[in-house]
């Protein structure tokens, strides 16, 4: 395959890249002739008819050899006596020793040339998968023509399986794209509509002027804050994250969530563990003696981990999943149970309540590690402080957030670790190891401020909770069978270390805080956390960086970042708060006006609010992956004066932009890769040259930050003042700032792809750890993936040799306070809209009624085993694994219903819209579900509608709170760490066949 050269005249209105194409290298000269002499394609072997060697001299032609066999089998003479007699060749006859002592046979030199090349490069795959694998890509005549999982991953645990090989079908076929058709090779600007597919081929210097005009234009008319700029997931490519997010920071712009807008963030999290989320290595799951899979499809989403799982058993260790279909995770379950959709909350408190009830609890760790034994009263139900009963006299600094419990001799105490003796979240200097015994199970009368208050434990409380959930309530809800569920109960809190991995199938439901809570709740009542092979490992993109403070510094110089949710600003944007209901409207509005959550552009001193007017989108695919995409496309995308997308590829967001910028792939650039599934980090490097004239990321927004110096320069444009932050924002140096070292303010250190590398490396304590001269420098991933050093304190654990990483030991074995207003795993929340709303303590709850309107099925739409989001939705060599086309799964029994069978057009519809798709029939699904797998592109279909088309935005108002309410030190808005997440699976549809009644 030739790396091919797509050109126009540039004044010519095109189509998007393809077409009649040049084959050649990308700087237009022709490709290297093979070592034959001919001028085939590099990586292609020679036709039939090429030379094998000279007949003049003995040797045989391969058409000849072709012949001959021809001949040999006309004459049913074997292979060695025809070579013998026809050709006297002595090159087929058998090898004894093809290890030890092979012959040279140069007509083999045919079959060696084919796996012969020039240089290796070690690179990865820059996709939103957590798999971060190593790879060696191979170079022949400056082609980019296979690649190979590296396995070299060095061993840290004898004791657990080989970390190596680690990859999938995806990476293995990367190469296809570095020289697609849809690879974009030169700046293009939008000459029809957005969407229609119109482009004009302009000049680098025409693309980063139009852009550089307009930021000007929007900073120095106090517009900074309509600037925003979407990338996701920094740990697949932290320099590619950065290379946009420092220069949007730069500006004043705005930088976007995208944990929460993918549904990705588990919400549960934040609210009882005061963490984003930390997890198990992969590698940890061989140490448990029982593991759940729950809602995560780890043989089609967790590919490169999947042996984890299932060497685990061949170990003893039982595994149970938890689907609503019979996945591919769940045939290699040794059990599997199949709730309801929406239910696992039910289940999850039905299995805790036999947990309780049978006392299979751990006492000693719900004492001490949770807030069971914390008093509640009940005439407000907020927490009994230390402030509200004259008679405790505490020495906190904060005795309102000075939590108390009582000792077996009834005697109020203090919890330790409570907010109120802390300073700020994360205080080490506390610890929650207790010097008494506190009771789970106490109900009193106490003197407050207020007069005798009844108080009783939050354990109390939560008992009378999972009261609710008797076996026969959970079988109606769930419709998973009384004595399973209860059994599995009995094994996971018996077992010795039991460990659940969670998946995104919990998180797309509206109530997925609820869901969180309560599976989180089995963990937390058996006292399977804060060792190796327990725990709740939650694994949904690769959400976590481990090399954090080099990341952060670099992507965000100036330190003063306007973040924002991103599902809480396209909502706001889409116009959808306008037609919410009532009381998630005003949940919202207060929120934002109490400013627990931030809008931007923000509110003028008028009390006007612009519109967002920017958006610059990189590594990410923003417009086909947003939900209520309906309302994005008619109420957002209008707003929006520029819309620039930095992409290899012609996906949906460029299709939907005004000017596209050709990005460097995977293999064309210096970069590097981690994920929280395992603990090492490895490096891109550039195996050929960026296609065409595409740049890495670093170069493109560096060279946009250096055109917007110049034309500030000509203007004459001065400092503006930041109206939120102590700075000043200059345009006339910002490219100086862009590629200054702030750290050690060295002008020009970070001009390349490769600096920016080493700088994150150097400045992370993961790599470059302050208590000693060890250091991992990028000369050395590229050598072999470097198992990390150590762990910064984003992580709840230390690295320690010789074992798989596993969190939350700093609070269960060091006893430092967790990170939550009760310095406990906190499972009762006693903000108002938690009490308004009854979900003080985790339970089940429906989810929105007629979400898309009244309609028999639910709508889910699943992560695919063939691409990783939308990439690779377009691989011709991966579609031809599947149907080719975008595909819904339906139950016999649903489709037999609408006369549907398979391989029929079908229209999926409801109040939303519609989509036309291909029917499959999925006798592994439950009845009463359409599974239409997530990601195709929106030119895909026909109508230009997607998978989202049918998902209007919704959003649950307590994901929107700050708690306290004055200081959030619990649950504050952080970018990907706590915000309201975009949900899709409360959707309901119907199904008909393309042509039937009203079709």
């Amino acid at each position: 395959m030739s790396r091919n050269d797509y050109t126009t005249d540039d004044d010519e209105t095109t189509d998007p890249p393809g077409g009649d194409e040049t084959a050649g290298r990308s700087d237009g000269t022709a490709a290297p002739p093979d070592g034959d002499g001919t001028d085939a394609d590099p990586g292609d072997g020679p036709d039939v008819g090429d030379p094998i060697g000279d007949p003049a001299d003995g040797s045989v032609s391969r058409r000849s050899f072709l012949e001959g066999v021809g001949i040999a089998s006309v004459l049913g003479l074997g292979g060695a006596s025809a070579a013998d007699s026809l050709f006297e060749m002595d090159g087929l006859e058998a090898v004894d020793d093809p290890i030890g002592n092979y012959p040279y046979r140069d007509w083999e030199d045919l079959y060696r040339e084919e796996w012969d090349w020039d240089s290796v490069a070690r690179s990865t795959h820059s996709v939103n998968c957590t798999g971060s694998c190593s790879w060696n890509v191979y170079v022949k005549n400056g082609q980019v023509w296979r690649e190979e999982q590296s396995g070299d991953y060095p061993r840290f645990d004898e004791s657990l399986p080989d970390p190596n090989p680690r990859g999938c079908q995806k990476g293995a076929c990367y190469t296809d794209y570095v020289n697609a058709d849809q690879r974009i090779k030169h700046p293009l600007k939008r000459v029809g509509e957005r969407g229609e597919g119109k482009w004009q081929r302009i000049s680098w210097d025409e693309a980063l002027t139009e852009i550089a005009e307009h930021v000007v234009d929007e900073v120095q008319a106090g517009r900074y804050d309509a600037i925003s700029g979407f990338t996701p997931i920094p740990a697949m490519s932290p320099v590619s994250f950065a290379s946009g997010s420092r220069l949007v920071n730069l500006l004043g712009g705005v930088s976007h969530s995208f944990y929460d807008w993918y549904s990705d963030l588990p919400p549960g999290q934040p609210i009882t563990w005061g963490t984003q989320t930390d997890n198990a290595e992969s590698a940890d799951w061989y140490n448990a003696d029982y593991i759940i899979a729950w809602g995560s499809n780890i043989n089609v989403t967790r590919i490169p981990d999947a042996k984890y799982f299932l060497e685990a058993g061949y170990d003893g260790t039982k595994r149970v999943g938890v689907f609503t279909d019979y996945s591919q995770t769940a045939i290699h379950t040794d059990e599997w149970i199949s709730p309801e959709g929406g239910t696992d909350t039910a289940l999850a408190l039905g299995m805790a309540r036999t947990i309780v009830d049978e006392g299979l609890y751990d006492e000693a760790h719900l004492k001490e590690q949770t807030d069971m034994p914390l008093l509640v009263r009940e005439d407000t139900g907020k927490f009994l402080r230390a402030s509200d009963v004259p008679a405790v006299d505490s020495d906190a600094d904060r005795p309102e957030w000075m939590l108390l419990l009582v000792d077996g001799d009834g005697n109020l105490r203090e919890a330790p670790g409570s907010l109120g003796e802390r300073d700020g979240q994360k205080d080490y200097s506390k610890s929650i190891d207790l010097d008494f015994d506190p009771r789970l199970d106490a109900e009193l009368t106490v003197e407050t401020e207020d007069g005798p208050v009844e108080v009783r434990t939050v354990w109390n409380e939560l008992r009378d909770e999972l009261a609710e959930y008797d076996p026969g309530t959970v079988h109606e809800e769930t419709g998973v069978g009384r004595e399973t569920y209860q059994r599995i109960a009995r094994e996971f809190a018996e077992a010795g270390k039991a460990k659940i991995v969670h998946g995104k199938g919990v998180n797309d439901w509206y109530h997925n805080d609820l869901g969180n809570r309560a599976i989180q709740l089995l963990v937390t009542l058996t006292g399977n956390l804060g060792e190796q092979g327990t725990g709740l490992d939650h694994y949904v993109g690769q959400e976590k960086i481990w090399t954090f403070h080099g990341w952060k510094t670099l992507s965000f110089p100036t330190g003063s970042v306007r973040g924002v949710p991103t599902t809480l600003w396209t909502y706001y944007h889409s116009g959808i708060l306008d037609t919410a209901d009532a009381d998630t409207a005003a949940k919202i509005r207060e929120a934002v006006d109490e400013g627990w959550m931030p809008v931007y552009p923000e509110e003028r001193e008028d009390g006007s609010r612009p519109d967002p007017t920017t958006m610059f989108v990189w590594r990410g695919n923003y417009f086909n992956q947003a939900k209520g995409n309906v309302a994005v496309e008619e109420e957002l995308w209008p707003k929006l004066d520029l819309v620039v997308d930095i992409n290899f590829r012609m996906d949906s967001t460029a299709m939907y932009s005004d000017i596209v910028l050709p990005a460097a792939s995977h293999y064309e650039k210096h970069d590097l890769s981690m994920t929280d599934m395992h603990t090492y980090v490895h490096p891109f490097t550039p195996a050929v040259e960026p296609l065409g004239e595409s740049k890495t990321d670093w170069q493109i927004f560096r060279e946009l930050a250096a055109k917007i110096q110049e034309v500030a320069t000509e203007r004459g444009v001065d400092p503006v003042p930041d109206r939120q932050f102590d700075r000043e924002i200059d345009l006339q140096s910002i490219h100086d700032d862009y590629v200054r070292d702030w750290e050690t303010d060295e002008p020009g250190a970070l001009a390349e792809d490769r600096a920016a590398c080493e700088y994150i490396l150097e400045h992370s304590a993961e790599t470059n750890p302050a208590d000693t001269d060890d250091r991992i420098e990028f000369a050395d991933t590229v050598e072999q993936p470097q198992r990390l050093l150590a762990a910064g304190d984003h992580w709840t654990s230390d690295i320690e040799d010789g074992e798989a990483y596993a969190p939350w030991q700093d609070f269960v074995q060091e006893k430092n306070p967790w990170p939550t207003v009760s310095g406990r795993q906190q499972y009762y929340v006693d903000h108002d809209w938690f009490l308004e709303l009854d979900e003080q303590l985790p339970t089940h709850k429906e989810g929105p009624e007629n979400t898309g309107g009244d309609y028999p099925l639910s709508y889910n739409t699943p992560h695919s085993r063939w691409a990783i989001h939308s990439t690779w939705r377009d691989s011709e060599k991966l579609l031809r694994l599947q149907r080719g086309e975008p595909t819904v799964f339906l139950n016999p029994e649903d489709a037999a219903e609408r006369g549907i069978e398979d391989g029929d057009t079908v229209e999926v519809y409801n109040d939303m819209g519609s989509v036309e798709v291909q029917a499959k029939i999925y006798p592994s699904s439950e009845p009463g579900t359409v599974r239409h797998y997530f990601s195709w592109e929106r030119f895909q279909y026909d109508s230009r509608n997607n998978f989202n088309t049918l998902v209007p935005m919704y959003m649950k108002p307590t994901q929107l709170v700050q708690y306290p309410e004055d200081s959030g030190e619990h649950l504050h808005f952080f970018p990907n760490y706590w915000g309201p997440t975009g949900v899709n699976s409360d959707v309901r549809v119907d199904v008909r066949k393309k042509g039937g009644d009203g079709g």
